[in-house]
């Protein structure tokens, strides 16, 4: 089969990556930060306002562990969606740095329809070799299970009692796709209309990963007070695509750990885009 054979347990050789400022800063703009009020999250967005100390989203994280790579093997790149991401912060991420990335294939799951690959990354300090970040992200692709492998779990989070304690309203840009795309990620599927038709869209797609971080955006105010420090992990589960353009509201129910769990929908038709929420504080 194209997937490739014992990927499960398959490690990555270790990968350098440094960022500066400027990447911190350019990521912001590409989640969204200051896109309605240019005076607002000036922490995220400006390195020279007077006051303002600048800050990094803790979903950095996840551009950082990027170069932590498992090759899947001979797949088909128009059937793979993101379909799990989470992230893990051990530690503030500094405005500048340098880590050293590895990546574990840590779960391989046959859906039927589908493959469910699961990879961890670690990302620690290039330096000291202190642990900075963890993240998690699976890949569904289609039409490539039926291998006789484990289905893995699939159970949901309970859904929240009661209307949500805070509810986000963001919209994307037309350009959006274009902006974040500059953060690294090339896929086509996000940019180019005929690869974005091979896989099954009408139209070029938002990155998940960009969706991801406007709803970080709204639980780091929301129930972090604004502080990174404050922000420990997220984890959630892809279930629909956003066009850039696309309005999203996040809705955050608030539990007694002092974290909450969350759902973001599109507006307009009300499709759940981000499902199984939960956000965990530090």
């Amino acid at each position: 089969m194209p997937l490739a054979p014992d990927l499960l347990g398959t490690r990555s050789e270790p990968a350098e990556f440094s960022w500066d400022r400027d990447d911190v800063l350019l990521y912001a703009l590409a989640v969204g930060a200051g896109q309605d009020d240019p005076l607002d999250e000036l922490a995220f967005t400006t390195d020279n306002t007077e006051g303002v100390t600048t800050a990094v989203l803790p979903t950095y994280a996840a551009i950082m562990t990027r170069v932590g790579a498992v090759p899947l093997g001979d797949i088909d790149h128009t059937k793979l969606v993101h379909a799990e991401q989470a992230v893990r912060l051990h530690a503030p991420l500094p405005v500048a740095g340098r880590v050293r990335v590895t990546a574990e294939v840590t779960g391989v799951f046959d859906k039927g329809s589908g493959a469910l690959v699961e990879t961890t990354c670690e990302a620690v300090d290039a330096a000291t070799g202190a642990r900075l970040a963890t993240t998690v992200g699976s890949a569904f692709i289609r039409g490539e299970g039926g291998f006789g492998g484990p289905r893995g779990g699939s159970a949901a989070l309970p859904a929240p009692d009661g209307p949500p304690d805070h509810e986000v309203h963001y919209a994307t840009g037309p350009g959006q796709a274009l902006i974040y795309r500059l953060t690294g990620d090339r896929n086509p599927l996000h940019t180019d209309p005929g690869f974005a038709a091979r896989g099954g869209f009408d139209r070029p797609i938002l990155h998940g990963m960009c969706t991801y971080g406007f709803t970080a955006r709204a639980l780091l105010h929301t129930v972090c007070g604004g502080d990174p420090a404050r922000f420990g992990s997220m984890e959630c589960r892809f279930t629909a695509p956003v066009l850039p353009g696309d309005r999203l509201t996040v809705a955050i129910w608030r539990d007694e750990t002092g974290g909450a769990t969350f759902r973001t929908t599109r507006a307009g038709d009300g499709a759940v885009v981000i499902d199984r929420g939960r956000l965990r504080t530090a």
